[in-house]
């Protein structure tokens, strides 16, 4: 189970689904949720407005920045207390968001955070790629939830993506105790290529057997396609009406990652429903 869950507290429009979707997680595990808002202001910024790094200081009024970060916090704790949330506290991070949400990710089971988003101007002005940060820097998994996300169950059914590799083994341990619970869990293997040494004479087999030891409802589903992988795996999650994605993230410089055509990045913008990443 998770036992402490992290949310990222900005008051943006894309704020409400992810909180309910963090709230859900932590009430049926009774788990402790952490809010937190973050002043935007790195130590690099603080240096510069110190004038110690010998650029231009620009104005900025810190305590206006850190009482609109309060607010949201008080806005937080108030919504989290209505909807039935038993443990929960507010954590002001006097930083940038990625570089506070990284260190205080450490001591978290879970990191909830919505989708990248073009429609969302603000204020205050949204952190890009700070899901992708979380998964390929921090040490624990990153929930990314759509801004269409309106307290559907989680995880009801599960798609999962498996090529064998590490990254996608370390996702589904990481989503285990959503997948000892969900109603089915299709682990999908998507042009499997058995000589790669990555999977045995059956791809999915021998992992859809160890998730079967652990509980699991799983069938295995291997799918060849023309289409990208982050495609096919959405657009399975839309036609079972999944309510929980599960996959591996890989890093941009990775010569597999451009093979596959951006599939981490394909769903961390496009996924349809509540996706669990871990690197």
């Amino acid at each position: 189970m998770y036992k402490t869950i992290l949310v990222h507290v900005d008051g943006s429009s894309r704020q409400d689904s992810r909180l309910r979707a963090a709230v859900r997680l932590a009430t049926e595990d009774d788990a402790h949720l952490i809010g937190s808002a973050a002043t935007g202001i790195s130590w690099m910024d603080f240096a510069v407005l110190a004038g110690s790094a010998g650029a231009p200081v620009q104005a900025v009024d810190l305590g206006a920045l850190r009482d609109a970060a309060l607010l949201r916090l008080q806005a937080f704790s108030e919504q989290a207390g209505r909807l039935g949330v038993a443990s929960h506290e507010a954590r002001l991070i006097e930083d940038a968001a990625g570089y506070g949400l990284l260190l205080q990710s450490r001591y978290a089971d879970l990191v909830v955070l919505s989708q990248d988003s073009d429609d969302d101007p603000g204020p205050p002005p949204p952190v890009r790629r700070l899901p992708e940060m979380l998964a390929l820097n921090g040490t624990r998994p990153v929930l990314v939830v759509p801004a269409s996300y309106a307290d559907e169950p989680i995880p009801g059914t599960v798609v999962a993506g498996w090529d064998g590799r590490v990254p996608a083994l370390r996702a589904l341990d990481a989503a285990l105790p959503l997948l000892q619970r969900a109603t089915t869990v299709k682990l999908v293997t998507i042009n499997p290529y058995p000589q790669s040494g990555l999977h045995g004479e059956e791809p999915g087999a021998d992992m859809g057997l160890y998730l079967a030891r652990h509980g699991v409802a799983v069938e295995v589903v291997a799918e060849r396609t023309s289409a990208t992988v982050g495609s096919t795996l959405a657009g399975m999650a839309r036609d079972c009406g999944a309510g929980l994605m599960v996959c591996g993230a890989y890093g941009h410089s990775r010569f597999h990652e451009w093979m596959l055509g951006g599939a981490t990045r394909e769903l961390l913008e496009r996924a349809p429903v509540p996706l669990l990443i871990a690197h």
